[in-house]
Formats: C-alpha cells, structure tokens, sequence
C-alpha cells in the first residue's frame, strides 16, 4: 500500500505495471490529487473502512471525509473486487464514495453485477498505453471535478 493517511483517490489494482500506468495518468490528470494504492481487495477495504489491517491507517478519518474516488479492478487477490463493492456500498460511510470499475473485463454480466452493486462508472481498460492513460485521466478528472467531498 501506497502509505497515506488521507487520499482523494484510492487505486485498488494488483497489477504493479497497470498500477503504474495508471498513476501516471493520475498525476498528468490531476497532479495536487493524493493517491494511495492497494495492491488487493483486501488491502482496499482494511484502508477505506479501517479495519486495523497492515494498510489501514493507525487512526482513520471518516472515509466520505477523505476519499474522493475509488478506481477498481475486478480481478483481485484475497477479495475480488465485487466482494470489495459490494462491501463498501454496504458501509453507511464509505457508501457515498464514487467507485469506477477499472477493468480489462468487457463481459456484459460483469458490467451489470458492477452497477447492480453500486458502481458509480465501469471502463474497460484499454491494452494500448496512451487509450489506458487517457481513459484514467478522464475519469479521474471527471469525478474529482464533480465530487468535492460531503
């Protein structure tokens, strides 16, 4: 995990080479946004809902009061990224949290377990490195610009 006590965006992908794609995408896009990155689901929810995990904060704000956006991948060690979903929008305070599915899956009952669940956006990660660098900086700029905190 990225070390931070407060972020405005948390980025939940395994991957450590789409991870860093993306943060460079993130930094391009909106480079004062703090990020923190968790390398599994499991890491994600001990950081957004403070569980007291290893990538937890040591005294955790209130998550609405932090996070701005939460980007996902689906395909994640420990918890997968639905269960990760699922479990956020059911926490009465991280619930208000954007989430954006970010994920290489473009199978249509993803894309409808993912809204049905409470996601905010869902994109489809492209393979080239500018399509994926551009889609990041859209996204990012777009819910960062509109969501300003509660």
């Amino acid at each position: 995990m990225t070390a931070a006590l407060a972020a405005d965006v948390l980025l939940v992908e395994d991957d450590a080479q789409e991870a860093e794609l993306a943060l460079d995408a993130l930094r391009r896009a909106c480079g004062e946004a703090r990020v923190a990155v968790a390398r599994d689901g499991e890491e994600a929810l001990d950081f957004v809902l403070g569980r007291g995990g290893p990538a937890a904060p040591a005294a955790p704000a209130a998550p609405a009061a932090v996070l701005r956006l939460i980007l996902l991948d689906l395909k994640l060690p420990k918890v997968d990224g639905f269960d990760v979903l699922s479990a956020l929008k059911s926490d009465a305070a991280a619930k208000v949290i954007p989430v954006v599915i970010l994920t290489a899956s473009k199978m249509d009952q993803d894309i409808l377990r993912s809204y049905r669940l409470g996601a905010n956006g869902y994109v489809v990660k492209p393979v080239d490195f500018e399509e994926f660098s551009e889609a990041v900086r859209a996204v990012s700029a777009f819910w960062l610009a509109l969501n300003r905190g509660v």
